[in-house]
């Protein structure tokens, strides 16, 4: 059985925009619901990229706010003092008992949170 992994919203923006350095690692993914409402209420968003974000969504299994995710965010906030949507996306991170992939350093922070980074062209 292969690894889960959670997408942050900024990995999924890298990918899109062709910026990461290195391909997604073999697996299962993983989004939460706050990164589509993230990627797709973009104020600037054109109706091509808000298609290929759609297209790219599909193709991983979405997590809702699930009362164990919300608990979880709520946790997170408090002992770290996160954003509410880095909160959601570290809880259900977690609450899979997925690796998170993101190159937010905060969440690094996070003891009981597995997370990897990806190289990303400058």
């Amino acid at each position: 059985m292969g690894v889960n992994y959670t997408l942050d919203t900024n990995t999924i923006i890298y990918l899109l925009d062709g910026k990461l350095d290195e391909a997604l690692p073999d697996g299962s993914f993983y989004t939460s619901i706050i990164s589509e409402l993230e990627l797709l209420s973009f104020a600037a968003l054109t109706e091509s990229k808000r298609h290929e974000i759609q297209r790219f969504l599909k193709v991983t299994q979405q997590i809702n706010l699930t009362e164990a995710v919300c608990k979880k965010t709520i946790q997170l906030r408090c002992q770290h003092k996160l954003k509410l949507p880095d909160a959601i996306i570290a809880a259900t991170a977690i609450v899979q008992e997925s690796v998170l992939l993101s190159n937010d350093i905060r969440l690094g922070r996070i003891t009981e949170l597995s997370i990897q980074s990806l190289a990303f062209k400058v």
